[in-house]
């Protein structure tokens, strides 16, 4: 990651002076709500990786989740933790081919203001069965200005190490929720799609570090290469009940750098000596790690013309 130093700042300095999102405090539902993935309901679609908050402003945010099966997004929003007078709103099919993953971007807020929200995937088939709701809060910005707290990081499961039970998973994303920051800026390295898992290792104490959920996403054992293995890089995250209750409650900008690709890739990097690697087309495994990206960040899409920019 010899490169990105320089950008990172700069992205920083940048978000730093356009004013963020302000997230609620967290709440005994939200916390319940985004326990461990649920098993598939027969017949039902299911919402097992919780919600994502993104570029909030005064008067819209981006709401993100992932479904398990073909299925219609609902949410609704109120700003009433009973949900009373919720405003309803049919959001978009999800589809296998953004990987079951949908977005709503939420007009007509108002400043300053907690909005809750529970999403809800709707089934395809004539019965129309419906998933339970998925919740999430989160603060609007305030019209004046005033004090903001933030947290900012990067380097999500890096360099073989994930999601260790013994140590309560990734407590990181529990120590910045509780702090009840305004938003989080994720700097980068959001995965790493070029560092492959194992489910144990051996310490230089003889303690043992064990991954959990390898078996539930295998393609973690490897280094992605097919647009399916860069997606199942961003569900192992979500497996981590830590992350899935900050995601629930504190709004996120993000920004990429390197391994969501592999490391320190350019259009001139050379695999042939990489023996991981089958895939020696960097360009291809960049086409593949952004259509990922795109899919699963909390972020606004910018239109046809700029349907890839970060």
């Amino acid at each position: 990651m010899t490169h990105s130093s320089f950008n990172r700042r700069r992205f920083l300095q940048g978000s730093l002076q356009a004013g963020a999102a302000i997230a609620g405090v967290g709440i005994a539902d939200i916390l319940r709500a985004q326990s461990a993935p649920a098993v598939a309901a027969s017949g039902r679609p299911t919402v097992a990786y919780g919600v994502q908050i993104g570029d909030v402003t005064h008067d819209r945010a981006l709401i993100w989740a992932r479904s398990d099966r073909p299925s219609r997004m609902w949410i609704e929003w109120s700003l009433n933790e009973n949900f009373a007078d919720a405003v309803r709103v049919r959001g978009p099919y999800a589809l296998a081919v953004t990987d079951f993953t949908q977005r709503v971007d939420l007009a007509g807020l108002s400043p300053n203001r907690t909005v809750h929200v529970r999403v809800q995937f709707e089934d395809l088939d004539s019965a129309r069965a419906r998933s339970d709701f998925a919740l999430a809060r989160f603060r609007t910005p305030p019209a004046r200005a005033r004090a903001l707290r933030f947290v900012w990081s990067g380097d999500t499961a890096g360099q073989g190490w994930g999601i260790n039970p013994a140590l309560g998973g990734m407590r990181i994303y529990e120590a910045m929720r509780r702090v009840g920051p305004d938003f989080f800026i994720h700097c980068g390295d959001t995965i790493y799609a070029d560092n492959p898992m194992r489910p144990e290792v051996t310490l230089p104490d003889g303690s043992v570090w064990r991954n959990a959920g390898l078996d539930q996403v295998p393609a973690k054992l490897k280094v992605a290469e097919t647009l399916d293995e860069f997606r199942a890089n961003y569900v192992y995250n979500l497996l981590d009940d830590n992350v899935r209750r900050f995601n629930a409650e504190v709004p996120q900008v993000w920004t990429w750098d390197d391994h969501e690709v592999t490391n320190n890739w350019s259009d001139s990097k050379d695999l042939s000596a990489d023996a991981r690697y089958s895939e020696k087309r960097v360009p291809l495994l960049v086409a593949n790690a952004t259509r990922a990206f795109l899919e699963y960040a909390p972020l606004r899409w910018h239109g046809q013309d700029e349907n890839e920019r970060i």
